[in-house]
């Protein structure tokens, strides 16, 4: 009964976050207020439980890279890099997009998504302005770039972290088995973006011209702090990098290193925080104590059974079922409570199956981390990019995002098909 009423209250708040009848903060503390008050999920599991509680990693890997970033802002950095990105690009909107694509994909390959598009949004909304485009449809295409980059290493996005430890695969397996891949991905999205948002490229010769005569070098505010700020972003992306080998996690290196740059420079407390998009945090608390909910009431755990059952026990239905599967909830929830929950079930029928069974995984790690692009919740990247928008007066609706999400997510996904049964499954 308790389940029942769990997913009733999720698909209503779910509902409420898509039509934005009210802002999605409300509707997502509303929902865990009433999860908690049904008691679907109760105070030790919502906010201490790894398996279905609030992830603080995950907040507070936000907030320390927000302040980080907050200081990077008032050095005058972004303004040089969307000159630069700009001049070379010679004011041409499709080509300024796909370095923007390019340079988002590399670097969420080696940090996690979220911290890739926190960097990147600043010096979108900048030369989005020098060239009066608007900044909606690029924002949009760097997020997906950056959870399809994501997926092609064991750092890039913290799903394929929970599937390396089940499965006991390395960085290299990654490499291996999922980023050639991801580099025909990339190149198909990178067409796709050309489709979807051809109406945003409209190429302004006067802007352009005059972004051309500009001298990026003199957008630097101060030299000092870029020098300590980007000293510390280079051991903080090293740290995250090296986590195999450390075993630091990155919530903890982000705070860190948040708290050395406020202490080492002359950025006051007030001015390192003013940036941080705290109805974005709070937002994911609401959202993983009601996705908790769903995990505690066993509802996500039943329909991931099914789905594993449904298949019989043979590798291709299994396999294709698996990917399939992933991608649509992964729309729906969190992508890591999912593959939390899924991997103890991928993990019995991986074995079952003999050396041929990690098929399985790399179909849990693509359903799961590309699904993530179909709906402006899939991802926490999406939520982030959204609140870092509407901060600077840009809306992006739930449907603007999921009408090219969906699109996106059905390409790619249906690439991903063909390419698990030729390389694992045929013959």
């Amino acid at each position: 009964m308790i389940a029942i009423a769990a997913v009733v209250v999720f698909v209503a708040v779910y509902g409420l976050i898509a039509t934005e009848r009210i802002h999605r903060t409300a509707a997502a503390l509303g929902g865990a207020g009433l999860m908690l008050l049904i008691h679907a999920v109760d105070g030790r599991s919502a906010f201490f439980s790894e398996r279905s509680g609030i992830d603080w990693n995950v907040i507070f890997l936000l907030l320390g890279m927000m302040i980080i970033v907050g200081v990077l802002k008032q050095t005058g950095v972004f303004e040089y890099v969307a000159i630069w990105a700009a001049k070379r690009a010679k004011g041409r909107p499709f080509r300024l997009m796909v370095m923007l694509i390019v340079i988002t994909a590399l670097a969420s390959a080696l940090l996690d998504n979220v911290t890739t598009v926190l960097l990147i949004a600043p010096v979108t909304f900048l030369v989005c302005d020098r060239l009066a485009l608007p900044v909606a449809p690029f924002l949009i295409a760097e997020v997906m770039a950056s959870n399809i980059g994501g997926t092609a290493t064991l750092v890039g996005d913290p799903p394929n972290i929970i599937i390396a430890s089940r499965a006991g695969f390395t960085f290299n397996d990654f490499l291996v088995h999922l980023a050639p891949f991801i580099v025909v991905v990339l190149v198909v999205f990178v067409g796709l973006c050309r489709w979807l948002f051809r109406s945003a490229f409209v190429y302004d010769p006067v802007r352009a011209l005059q972004i051309m005569k500009l001298n990026e070098r003199e957008a630097i505010e101060d030299h000092r702090l870029l020098a300590q700020s980007l000293a510390v972003l280079a051991v903080v992306i090293a740290a995250f990098v090296l986590h195999p080998v450390l075993h630091y996690e990155p919530a903890v290196v982000a705070l860190l290193g948040a708290g050395l740059l406020v202490a080492a420079t002359r950025v006051t407390v007030e001015e390192a925080i003013r940036d941080v998009e705290w109805a974005t945090l709070v937002f994911f608390m609401g959202l993983f104590v009601m996705v908790g909910a769903l995990v505690e009431t066993g509802v996500i755990g039943q329909v991931s059974r099914a789905a594993a059952s449904a298949t019989q026990g043979s590798l291709l239905p299994a396999t294709m079922g698996l990917l399939g599967g992933s991608a649509v909830l992964s729309a729906i929830v969190d992508n890591i409570p999912y593959v939390a929950t899924m991997s103890p079930i991928v993990t019995d029928l991986a074995h079952a199956s003999g050396p041929s069974g990690d098929v399985l995984w790399w179909a849990l790690a693509l359903g799961a981390d590309l699904g993530g692009n179909a709906t402006a919740v899939g991802a926490s990247a999406n939520v982030v990019v959204l609140g870092i928008a509407a901060r600077n007066g840009v809306r992006i609706s739930f449907w603007e995002f999921t009408k090219y999400g969906l699109v996106v997510t059905v390409v790619t996904v249906g690439l991903a098909a063909p390419y698990l049964w030729l390389r694992y499954l045929a013959g």
